[in-house]
């Protein structure tokens, strides 16, 4: 054990996942819910009390959209970040630990030092009254390439056509849902 400590060491993996989760202006808790890791683990991993394990780091990866290669390379060395279609991961966006009605592949997750994170999503079937809503800080833009999507707020629904795109304030709890029988598809993007 003390030899894997030793040579993942020069790596700060800990260091690193604490930047990711600064830079989001994240807590350990709201983490803890987008990772299923406990708070406690976390502070654990930042503080380098623990070694994360290879899904570990996996899960805290794609909770910040960045590849598990953020962790052991040189990061001043990247400045173009190419994702080929066939290596996009598709993910579903966990919300309190619940599944919610869209699914997610990064387009940017290897991009280093992101001022803002892109995404294809595609959306489910849902009734308005059955969309699990959630909030965040930043701003969030979406472009719907393909069917219908229903746009759900506090203040009801609006639903988007292909070719509309919509920009909002995501710090007021929203959600979204595919509308009609045809697949709903849409680029999202979303600043800290």
């Amino acid at each position: 054990m003390d030899t894997i400590s030793e040579t993942l060491k020069p790596y700060q993996l800990g260091a690193k996942v604490r930047r990711l989760r600064l830079r989001k202006s994240m807590g350990l808790v709201e983490l803890g819910k987008h990772t299923s890791l406990s708070p406690a683990m976390l502070s654990k991993i930042e503080n380098g009390h623990v070694i994360p394990t290879v899904p570990t780091l996996m899960r805290i990866a794609l909770a910040f959209s960045v590849g598990l290669d953020y962790f052991f390379t040189d990061q001043s060395l990247k400045r173009l970040a190419v994702v080929r279609q066939e290596e996009r991961q598709e993910f579903h966006d966990m919300m309190g630990g619940k599944k919610t009605a869209f699914r997610f592949q990064s387009l940017d997750f290897r991009a280093v030092d992101r001022k803002s994170s892109a995404y294809i999503a595609e959306f489910e079937p849902l009734p308005p009254e059955a969309v699990t809503r959630h909030e965040h800080q930043g701003s969030e833009f979406i472009y719907v390439m393909a069917g219908k999507l229903g746009l759900v707020s506090a203040d009801g629904e609006v639903v988007l056509h292909r070719g509309d795109s919509a920009y909002l304030d995501p710090s007021f709890s929203h959600g979204y849902r595919q509308v009609g029988p045809e697949r709903c598809q849409a680029i999202v993007v979303t600043v800290p």
